[in-house]
């Protein structure tokens, strides 16, 4: 399972997940959001991996403040995933900013030395990949506050199951 993968004409399988990462441009501002999504009912593993990753993912939203930098944001996330049984399957960075560009400054990952400020609006992703089983991600647009972040995803983080 990779991050970012080319669209195919292949079936999706009972049990599988569908990563889905969408966004629009709107009066020349980009927006970013990803949702996984299961065919029928995923096997242990990945279900597990689910909830590690949304573990992660509220972690890091909590971790997210004016002043906070770009590295200790993304290792609040990290280690979640990496205190768990998918320690490394989290191959990315935590997020990035979105504005004009929908990747720009300020990051989110370990080698970050950028620091958030208030008014800056980033992406809160954190992603779990198996090989041969399939991925999960789950991703919120956020605005950075002085003391936290206003989410601007509005779409249910529930895992949605679809037959």
């Amino acid at each position: 399972a990779l991050p970012h993968s080319v669209p195919g004409d292949r079936l999706v399988e009972a049990g599988e997940t569908v990563v889905i990462d969408a966004g629009c441009v709107v009066e020349g501002y980009s927006s970013d959001c990803t949702r996984t999504f299961a065919a029928g009912s995923l096997n242990g593993r990945l279900a597990e991996a689910y909830a590690v990753c949304l573990e992660a993912q509220k972690a890091g939203l909590a971790a997210v403040r004016a002043g906070a930098s770009g590295r200790d944001v993304d290792a609040v996330a990290r280690r979640i995933v990496d205190g768990s049984e998918f320690r490394g399957a989290f191959g990315h960075g935590l997020g990035h900013g979105v504005g004009l560009q929908v990747h720009e400054a300020p990051t989110l990952r370990e080698e970050s030395t950028d620091t958030l400020e208030v008014g800056n609006v980033v992406t809160i992703e954190p992603g779990i990949y198996l090989e041969g089983l399939g991925g999960i991600r789950i991703e919120d647009l956020v605005v950075v506050e002085e003391g936290g972040a206003e989410v601007l995803s509005q779409y249910t983080k529930e895992l949605v199951t679809v037959s």
